[in-house]
């Protein structure tokens, strides 16, 4: 054999070598990215791509998926009827789900929806052909085996429980084929108030979509089945996100609702407004109206809101009513202070703007953020200080601490928030670590002002954080969107010992942030106290009273000695003004479901508690005591209704399914989802990261980046 050939076979073997080696580094590569990939799915919670039955992605479903999951195929089809009986400050509320089941098999069907973060929930039925059964309140465990038994046994039945106060589920099984089940729901809630220029405005709002949560932490499965659950920080993540239609995928009458409003107001009306559904508004006597949808039916993906407001001279200062009972009697208390004739100079303030700039805000909410957060800025007064602070999935000031409000830096500050867009994850924690520094200053008064949609699941980790680390701080919460998580921003105002404002459009920024200034800028009404007839010992709640601002009513409501007669009298200061009002029981309006009112109260009170370390059985017994005295849903209580009479065989399957919800009006499905679904962890960063992780393996082939290492 010639030199020649030994030198061609040589460098034939070095070619087939190096090409080998390329083919194992572009697989062991590829197989590095997809498994970055994976885990990509796996972390960004909650809202990820989950996989149906027979493995193929399924746009628009959740990792989460919500309740017991199941074939999104087999849910049954929706549709939501909604009576609304306004009188006075109370509404009382029947919401009819008709679960109807196209089909020619069995179904049963899983429902995530959202009631007022208020409502008290007494009432539950089921309607199966000609049959009506009354929901029975029990132990929540002891509600979940009565359901799963008779479902078991082919009994149609209906399970409704609360996994938020405003987030519940409602399951209902065995539909028979081309049949209907009608649940109907009962609740009841006191509607807010405000004074703005000497005028009385009442608000009442519907909530009709469960928008996406942010859920952090570690995921947790379910050790039999395997099924994600939830996480450390959220164990019950799965029960409070539903699947979800994006917009390409839904029709217009997804889940339709359709809604009526009977309003009572007791005294002269002089407007009614719907600001997000067009609506027709019928007047029946001056006090008196009749409102109603102008297309019938609306898709579920926004908030109903209604205002009116009174006449002129007709905005009550106070009201009282007086439910009777056999032991006791139930109060509802409302007074609105009234403002002074002069204001004295008030302090000067330190004021520290929270904008939410994560996934969630994308599109509308972060232009009607940016807009009031720009408006609140040229508010300052000179003497005033202040900083802005951002958060996505992770958390920036604007300032390293508060500035002098002067023109030179609030103009670079509202260029800086024009600048601002919506992206990543909703890491509350941090920004609130930031703005909550326990400090005191007698000099200044210290208010934060954050605006959000609320879309997290950790809520109670958070409410815990504020209480503990709010020192003389005041936290005013602003809603912002279609459908912002009102439990988690009235709860987190509360706590905040400030107030809560809702923006669901562009159009109302400068109406709504300028009554929240207004009142941020007025003096501050302190040692609340209401004294009851004497002799007469009262359970009342909120306790003790908050702190308010001139303008906001006072809502207090208690249960007391039977008494006849006497005055309640409500008192406080305002600087060097000392106010006092008082009125007399037996000039009470005759109120009905007052105690359901303050039983639900008393029940967030103890709840509320359990952030401050409180005994959690200690708590879950008195809780229990009362949901079940009062026949209310809570958190340790759920209604459930059984059909004696079996329907579905035993031979016959029983196919499951989650009734998706639509996306939000107003929200980016990218801002949301992301290119691939996006959650708790901006996926696009994953990618990139997968990316670098692949060309960091060609890279450590050679000797010179052998030693370098990637932090994630």
């Amino acid at each position: 054999m010639t030199p020649a050939p030994l030198a061609f076979l040589d460098r034939a073997r070095e070619v087939a070598e190096l090409l080998a080696r390329l083919l194992l580094m572009f697989i062991t590569g590829l197989g590095v990215s997809l498994a970055l990939g994976a885990l990509v799915l796996l972390l960004a919670a909650p809202a990820q791509a989950a996989t149906a039955d027979d493995g193929a992605v399924q746009q628009g479903t959740l990792l989460f998926r919500g309740a017991d999951g199941g074939d999104p195929l087999a849910a049954p089809l929706l549709h939501t009827d909604v009576t609304l009986r306004v009188s006075g400050p109370i509404v009382r509320a029947k919401v009819v789900q008709r679960f109807r089941n196209p089909a020619h098999d069995w179904r049963e069907g899983t429902y995530v929806f959202p009631l007022p973060e208020n409502a008290a929930v007494d009432h539950m039925r089921i309607q199966v052909a000609d049959r009506v059964i009354e929901g029975e309140i029990q132990e929540r465990a002891q509600a979940q085996a009565t359901y799963e038994k008779a479902k078991a046994e082919g009994k149609a039945t209906a399970l409704v429980a609360q996994e938020r106060p405003n987030i519940f589920t409602t399951r209902v099984a065995n539909i028979g084929p081309r049949d209907e089940i009608r649940v109907e729901i009962e609740y009841q809630h006191t509607l807010d108030y405000a004074v703005a220029e000497g005028v009385g405005r009442y608000s009442l709002r519907f909530p009709m979509v469960v928008a996406p949560r942010y859920i952090p932490g570690q995921v947790i499965a379910d050790e039999e089945s395997g099924a994600v659950v939830g996480t450390d920080a959220v164990p019950d993540a799965a029960a409070i996100l539903p699947p979800m239609m994006l917009p390409d995928e839904a029709g217009p009458v997804i889940n339709p609702v359709s809604l009526n409003v009977y309003l009572d107001a007791g005294v002269p009306i002089a407007s009614v407004d719907s600001p997000f559904h067009r609506v027709r508004v019928d007047t029946l006597k001056p006090s008196v109206r009749r409102i109603r949808l102008s297309e019938g039916r609306t898709p579920a993906n926004r908030d109903f809101v209604l205002n009116w407001t009174l006449a002129a001279g007709s905005a009550p200062h106070a009201t009282l009513f007086v439910e009777p009972g056999t032991d006791r009697d139930h109060a509802l208390l409302m007074l609105v202070p009234p403002a002074p004739g002069t204001v004295g100079k008030r302090l000067p303030r330190e004021v520290v703007f929270i904008v939410d700039t994560s996934g969630s805000m994308e599109g509308v909410s972060i232009v009607q953020a940016r807009e009031a957060l720009a408006m609140a800025l040229t508010r300052l007064d000179a003497e005033d200080r202040f900083n802005v602070i951002e958060f996505n999935s992770t958390a920036a000031a604007l300032y390293t601490a508060a500035q002098p409000a002067s023109r030179a830096n609030v103009g670079h500050a509202v260029r800086w928030v024009q600048r601002l867009h919506a992206r990543g994850g909703t890491e509350m924690a941090g920004a609130l670590d930031l703005a909550l520094d326990g400090s005191r200053d007698v000099a200044r008064v210290r208010q934060i002002v954050f605006l959000t949609d609320g879309a997290v699941g950790n809520e109670a980790q958070l409410f815990g954080m504020i209480a503990q680390r709010l020192g003389d701080s005041r936290l005013f919460t602003v809603g912002i969107g279609s459908a912002p998580n009102s439990h988690f921003m009235r709860k987190a105002a509360q706590a905040g010992r400030g107030s809560f404002t809702y923006i669901g459009k562009v159009e109302e920024v400068r109406a709504r942030m300028s009554e929240l200034f207004a009142r941020l800028e007025s003096p501050v009404v302190k040692g609340l106290t209401v004294t009851w007839p004497s002799g007469a010992r009262a359970d009342s709640t909120p306790a003790p009273l908050p702190d308010l601002y001139l303008g906001e009513p006072v809502v207090v409501a208690a249960a007391i000695d039977r008494t006849r007669g006497g005055e309640v009298r409500l008192s406080g200061d305002s600087g060097d003004i000392r106010w006092t009002s008082s009125l007399a029981l037996d000039a009470a309006n005759p109120g009905e479901g007052i105690g359901v009112l303050w039983a639900r109260r008393k029940i967030d009170h103890w709840m509320d508690t359990l952030a401050d370390g409180a005994d959690e059985a200690a708590v879950r017994e008195k809780v229990l005591a009362l949901a079940l005295e009062f026949r209310l849903m809570s958190q340790f209580t759920s209604f459930v209704a059984v059909d004696k009479t079996p329907a579905r065989s035993a031979d016959a399957r029983l196919k499951s399914g989650a009734v998706p919800g639509l996306l939000p009006a107003g929200w980016s499905p990218s801002g949301v989802y992301g290119e691939l679904p996006q959650g708790a962890t901006d996926t696009r960063w994953h990618l990139l990261l997968g990316a670098l992780a692949l060309a960091a393996f060609f890279l450590t082939r050679t000797p010179r980046v052998r030693q370098l290492t990637m932090k994630g």
